[in-house]
């Protein structure tokens, strides 16, 4: 149950000061590989746009290595969604359902082609979209699910593979924070119609900027990567027969994904093992849910998250000031869409375990390349706030 003593939203964001030389930001860019080689080769052969080498080597390899036969790399994760949808047909009049728990990316990709986001209530379990109120939703205009893996959980693709065939849906996939995820053997990015990524910086996969596409339908793929480029004409250049768009990914922004696919099992692996140090260190605080973890199901914890259950005597909001105070940057989960102004008046119906989430939840410092001692700073800290409140 919420309690309602307390307000849905956040209060303005703490500000991070240095603290005995230390200071944490919640998330930033690893880099291990080739990166700086690839982009000087790409600067040197002066191939800096949206041609050059990089582009269908990344596209290829990302795809392949997360289970799917191609891929199209765009700018970001966004317009990735927006793309999917398009290159589906979903417009005006159509209805796609997607989590209420979920970052303004998701919906507002689904207005961008004129068709209405339908929003479902999470579950605490895994912080996902609840499978089992998705079918009450659907109506005569529903033409897609669009299921988020939030924080790095794989959703119950099961359960929603078989309610979009039962329906004739489709299926697109907001993998923005999930690479390297496994559903049931199933990799991330290669169970639904199409799955979409993100490599903003704080991504396990970066390329600053950018985002992919991957799917197994050949015909969508040569379609999305036709409309990302204006839908030029193969038969001529300055001849369009479809509205396109351009959402073309740079030949830099590739060679820097390249590089980044290149340690895709270290980059994604080294995420899960700051998460079980986390876990071991913060397991015997009464007061905080750890991050779900599901039999079967590999989650890559793209942010470390905890729950702050509602008898804590220390708030969320009093513990990201706290740690702020000593130089641990956090951030607060999603605002459900069903609150955003943007979306006033749009929504009907109650999404109490998407508001506890949002009331009770925040993530930690959860970069690839922090150090044990790093964490283990984080979490002596937090075990500090908890002890001086019993």
């Amino acid at each position: 149950m919420i309690n309602k003593k307390k307000a849905l939203l956040p209060l303005p964001e703490p500000a991070l000061k240095t603290y005995k030389g230390m200071k944490l930001p919640v998330c930033e860019p690893t880099q291990w590989g080739n990166e700086k080689k690839y982009v000087k080769k790409c600067m040197d052969t002066n191939w800096i746009s949206s041609k050059g080498e990089f582009i269908e080597k990344f596209e290829s390899t990302f795809a392949k290595k997360v289970g799917a036969k191609y891929g199209v790399g765009v700018l970001n994760g966004t317009v990735a969604l927006h793309l999917a949808l398009a290159a589906l047909d979903i417009g005006p009049g159509d209805e796609v359902i997607i989590p209420t728990f979920t970052m303004i990316a998701t919906p507002n990709s689904v207005r961008y082609t004129g068709a209405k986001p339908v929003l479902v209530d999470s579950e605490l379990k895994t912080w996902n979209i609840d499978t089992s109120k998705i079918e009450e939703k659907i109506t005569k205009r529903t033409k897609a699910i669009m299921p988020v893996h939030t924080y790095g959980h794989p959703c119950d693709m099961g359960s929603i593979m078989k309610i979009a065939k039962k329906h004739g849906l489709y299926v697109v996939e907001d993998a923005a924070e999930a690479h390297g995820a496994i559903y049931k053997g199933r990799k991330i990015g290669s169970i639904g119609d199409a799955a979409c990524f993100s490599f903003y910086a704080n991504k396990i996969i970066t390329t600053g900027e950018g985002g992919m596409v991957t799917t197994n339908d050949k015909k969508l793929a040569e379609k999305m990567q036709l409309l990302k480029n204006h839908a030029f004409s193969h038969e001529r250049h300055f001849w369009h027969k479809l509205l396109g768009f351009n959402y073309r990914m740079t030949n830099i922004q590739a060679a820097i994904g390249l590089a980044q696919t290149e340690n895709f099992g270290r980059l994604s692996n080294k995420r899960i093992e700051n998460a079980m140090l986390y876990n071991s260190l913060l397991k015997e605080i009464e007061e905080i849910t750890l991050p779900p973890s599901t039999k079967g199901i590999k989650n890559v914890y793209w942010m470390y998250g905890i729950l702050l259950k509602n008898w804590s005597k220390v708030t969320r909001d009093t513990l990201r000031y706290e740690l702020a105070s000593r130089g641990i940057e956090t951030r607060t989960f999603f605002i459900p869409i069903h609150r955003q102004p943007v979306y006033k008046g749009w929504f009907k119906g109650s999404f109490p375990n998407s508001e506890y989430l949002c009331t009770n939840g925040l993530y930690l410092p959860s970069s690839t390349s922090l150090t044990e001692k790093q964490i283990r700073y984080v979490a002596g800290t937090i075990k500090e706030i908890f002890s001086k409140r019993r």
